[in-house]
């Protein structure tokens, strides 16, 4: 079973880092609309690059401590009809490249007006791996913190909540750390 093993790391975006990643080399930029659907673990995902657009369906449950998540393509009508089903959504650009046999992801949640208002890296590990590695050089001016491993306030489906997501930015803001 394809078993998700990733950590995440809040970055402060001072408008530059996205123009930066951009420019990064071996790094692909994707941006994606998400929902959740209607049942547990469920959602769905278009992801253009390059003026390709790709549907996946996903399904992510925690099995004996593990994240399994499963995705699949599916074709654009499936994708229209499931959206129907819908609860939370959001929009974000991301950034992807690997490091290693390290793959980092660098989301950037957007308002329906393109701005950023929360930015989050992730390191996806192998299934093996305990600790993860040190951020890229691209990305440390930007590193406010080391999310708590399995904390929900910095899932996707939580910071499509945009007022969520802000004011957990101005909480570690004003504590100066992620706890």
């Amino acid at each position: 079973m394809p078993i998700e093993n990733e950590r995440k790391f809040v970055l402060e975006d001072d408008g530059t880092l996205e123009a930066r990643l951009m420019t990064k080399p071996g790094a692909t930029r994707h941006y994606l609309r998400q929902a959740y659907l209607d049942a547990s673990g469920l959602r769905i995902r278009s992801m253009e690059r390059a003026g390709r657009t790709r549907h996946v369906f996903t399904y992510k449950r925690p099995v004996d401590d593990q994240m399994v998540e499963i995705e699949t393509e599916i074709a654009p009508v499936d994708f229209d009809r499931l959206w129907k089903l819908r609860r939370e959504t959001l929009q974000k650009a991301r950034y992807s490249w690997n490091e290693g046999h390290f793959h980092w992801d660098v989301d950037f949640f957007k308002t329906d007006d393109g701005r950023t208002y929360f930015a989050l890296a992730e390191v996806e590990m192998p299934e093996h791996e305990q600790h993860p590695p040190q951020v890229p050089a691209c990305l440390t001016s930007h590193l406010v913190g080391p999310a708590p491993l399995g904390d929900p306030r910095f899932t996707s489906k939580r910071l499509a909540d945009q007022s969520h997501a802000e004011r957990l930015l101005a909480e570690i803001r004003a504590k100066g750390v992620v706890s």
